[in-house]
Parts: C-alpha cells; structure tokens; sequence
C-alpha cells in the first residue's frame, strides 16, 4: 500500500480527501437513526441499535417537510430550465452572433455574477414588492434565472465563440435559419456543456438560503434551506432531529446529483477534451 501512495500520490490524496467528504455524511445519517436517549449514551460516533424513525417522523411533520420539498423541487427547476435556456440565447448571440462591444459585454455578465447577494437584497426586495410579486415563488425564480444566467451566458460565449464557422455557413447555404441552426446544429453538439450547466443551476439554487429568506416569508412558500435555517432558530431541537432534519435536507439533492452523473461526467469530459 505504501508503494502504491508514492507511485500515485494524487490519487491517493483524491482518495483521501473523499473520505472526508463523505465522513460527515455518514455521520449525519448514523445519528438520525437514533433515539435521544441512544444518542446520549452513546455518542454520535457509535452505530445505531435499530432504526428510530420518530425523529425523520417528527420533522417532517412539524415543518410540512412533503411542501417545502414541493417548493424546492418547483424552483430549483424551474430556474435550471430558465437559466439554461437564457444563457444559450444569450451565448448564441454573443459567441455566434459576434455582436458590437462583446468583450465590455462579457465583462457585464462576469461583473453581475460576481456581485455578493447582500447587495441584492434591498433592489429585490423592492421591486418584487413595487411588481406585487413578493412572498411569491415565481419572484425567486425570475431573481434566480437571471442570476444563474449570468454564469451560464459568460461560460456558454466562450464555448461558442470557438465553434467552427464551417458548419453555420454550410448551414445557411443550404438554407437554415437563425432558429434553424440554433436548435438543429449549436444545441446538440454543445449538449454536454448546456447537461453540466443544468445540473449545477439545480443544486446551487437549491442550496440558496438568504434572498429565499427574505423574499419567501409564508410557510407554504418556504424552501427546505429556509425551513431549516429557521426551524432551528426558532425552536429547540434535540441532536438526532437535527441530524434527520439535515439528512433529508441534503438527499434530494443527492439523488439528483447521482441521477445525472453521468450527464455531468460527459460534460467535463468534453470540455476537457476541448
């Protein structure tokens, strides 16, 4: 084992580094398998007797969790879907389109996602108020897409500002149009990239917590990071709850990573190749 560190010390070090990783995961779901009383006598390192059920139980039920997971489901996709289908618009104007000021645009785009999203509260905050759409799921959506498309619009120019020119004038000999070669030609050879994009916009919004904080304050809008954040401000809680509170928090998203895995592989692989 010792030769096969110093021949390939970083895989060894990648191999590492994901046991850390996933040891608080582990951690996390051991404990909310665990009665208080279990959790007390034992520490949070042992494994659990049997499986207590009572804290997932309990959480679930004193947060609605089955809402909050319908809420976050609805805006993480919907934003991915947006951000994504803005972006390639977006880059296919920019990248393909070769339009007048591109690097001062680019920069734009790079500057607006760069901002903190302290400084967003306020500016959101009011127009969604002046737009009679606060406290409203469809206001973190339309906040999110733009967001996100920011990233997606920088990251997909440069991916087509690279494509060969070749096909798009063959293209339009043979007579396509704009919206022709967008959706038959650029679209599915960049499907890698746009995969990656999708997979990343829905698991960064499901993770936001402080513009869904203030922009959703009813409980039947709240997303499952608000519903954590303020369930334990709020109210005492005991460990093993706490852990089931955060296991069911984090595996949605989990699923969906490992749904498309692949996907995401594909993409860094392509580009990589690229």
């Amino acid at each position: 084992m010792t030769t096969a560190i110093r021949r390939y010390p970083v895989l060894a070090a990648m191999c590492v580094g994901a046991a850390f990783m996933v040891l608080p995961f582990l951690i996390v779901t051991l404990n909310a398998f665990k009665s208080p009383a279990e959790y007390s006598a034992n520490g949070p390192l042992s494994l659990p007797e049997g499986f207590y059920l009572d804290g997932l139980k309990d959480f679930w039920e004193r947060v609605d969790f089955g809402q909050k997971l319908l809420n976050s489901v609805l805006i993480s996709g919907a934003v991915a879907l947006g951000a994504v289908v803005l972006s390639v618009l977006n880059a296919y104007a920019i990248g393909i389109g070769r339009i007048k000021g591109r690097p001062y645009v680019l920069a734009f785009f790079v500057l607006a996602n760069m901002l903190p999203q302290e400084a967003l509260v306020y500016p959101v905050y009011y127009l969604s108020k002046e737009a009679g759409l606060y406290d409203t799921r469809l206001s973190v959506i339309i906040v999110f897409t733009v967001i996100q498309a920011a990233f997606g619009t920088y990251l997909l120019s440069s991916v087509l500002g690279s494509f060969p020119r070749e096909i798009i004038e063959a293209a339009r000999i043979d007579g396509a149009g704009k919206w022709q070669i967008l959706w038959r030609i650029v679209v599915p050879v960049s499907r890698p990239t746009i995969g990656v994009l999708l997979v990343f916009f829905f698991i960064w919004t499901w993770n936001e917590f402080l513009l869904p904080l203030v922009m959703l304050i009813s409980n039947d809008n709240q997303t499952v990071s608000v519903a954590l954040g303020v369930l334990q401000g709020q109210r005492l809680m005991d460990a093993t709850m706490t852990n089931a509170a955060a296991l069911l928090g984090v595996l949605p998203a989990i699923v969906f990573f490992l749904l498309f895995q692949r996907t995401l592989t594909r993409g860094i692989a392509v580009g990589a190749v690229k």
